[in-house]
């Protein structure tokens, strides 16, 4: 197995709360819970369904620059702070994972942040 390599965003949160946005550890990545801030901006979208694409965004940045691609995720956890949320979420999750069908488990609880409205965790394997 290889040594552990950390990857960031940038994102103040990284630094403040000591976490990297994922670790890569061999053939695995695990990408830490990611909500729909745009980074370049640290601007937070209303609509949960706008948060939960630019949360896919980072997360396939991430992947990208850790060196696995989006097939590559074997497991996701959604949180949401709302359970009507999951169903405006869906037709995105839905079709950024087309094909891929990852297992999956969704969570209604609180997050750290009034505007935040979904957060989004993924493992990927590449073995």
């Amino acid at each position: 197995m290889t040594g552990r390599r950390l990857i960031s965003t940038g994102s103040p949160f990284e630094k403040a709360a000591g976490y990297s946005r994922a670790v890569v550890r061999g053939d695995w990545c695990f990408v830490s819970g990611t909500t729909g801030y745009d980074y370049a901006t640290m601007e937070m979208p209303e609509d949960v369904a706008a948060q939960a694409e630019n949360a896919l965004a980072t997360i396939d940045r991430t992947l990208a620059e850790a060196g696995f691609v989006r097939s590559d995720i074997v497991r996701v956890q959604y949180t949401v702070t709302e359970a009507a949320h999951a169903d405006i979420v869906f037709p995105v999750v839905g079709r950024y994972f087309d094909g891929i069908r990852p297992a999956a488990t969704m969570v209604v609880a609180g997050l750290m942040r009034p505007e935040m409205k979904i957060e989004i965790e993924v493992t990927a394997f590449r073995g």
